[in-house]
């Protein structure tokens, strides 16, 4: 890993701070999250950027991708 430094205005630390607070993680973490979703990494189709990146929080949720993007049917 290589250690780099970067400037923010205050209100770009600041917010970056609180998301990384709400999310648990560094802002160090942060940053790199941040910059995967923008620049594509390895082999990968730039599709697979976005894989992880949303979570429902139900384990099943592959088994019922229609009702997890879309919503339930009335």
């Amino acid at each position: 890993m290589i250690r780099t430094q970067i400037s923010l205005r205050d209100e770009e630390y600041a917010a970056a701070k609180q998301e990384a607070a709400r999310q648990g993680i560094s802002l160090a973490e942060l940053l790199r999250r941040s910059l995967r979703t923008l620049l594509p990494v390895g082999d990968q189709p730039p599709w697979m950027r976005f894989a992880g990146a949303v979570q429902s929080g139900d384990a099943e949720a592959s088994r019922r991708i229609d009702e997890v993007v879309y919503g339930r049917k009335p």
